[in-house]
């Protein structure tokens, strides 16, 4: 109990909330099997974004979500966090 009174008076004190942003963020996927180059189409629910954008792929059946492949692992992210706010909005996106 000591402990959360602490770290309560401390994130006070530092200005930050203590209770987590609830922000949409980042994360990690391992693609076990597969690798960036032989992710099978229409699996792991990815879309390729476009051919000048290797290694993107939007998740989802939207386009909210962008994902970079790097060797087996993938880093999703929503896409204003991912390009930013001024670049997301020319990022073409394919429903199919």
């Amino acid at each position: 109990m000591k402990i959360v009174s602490a770290l309560l008076l401390l994130s006070s004190l530092l200005g930050t909330p203590a209770v987590p942003s609830q922000r949409p963020s980042c994360y990690k996927r391992a693609l076990n099997d597969h690798n960036c180059h032989n992710i099978p189409e229409g699996t792991e629910n990815l879309r390729q974004i476009d051919d000048g954008l290797q290694d993107h792929f939007w998740e989802g059946k939207g386009c909210k979500v962008i994902c970079y492949c790097n060797l087996n692992e993938l880093l999703c992210c929503p896409k204003d966090i991912f390009f930013g706010p001024k670049i997301s909005f020319v990022i073409p996106c394919n429903n199919q």
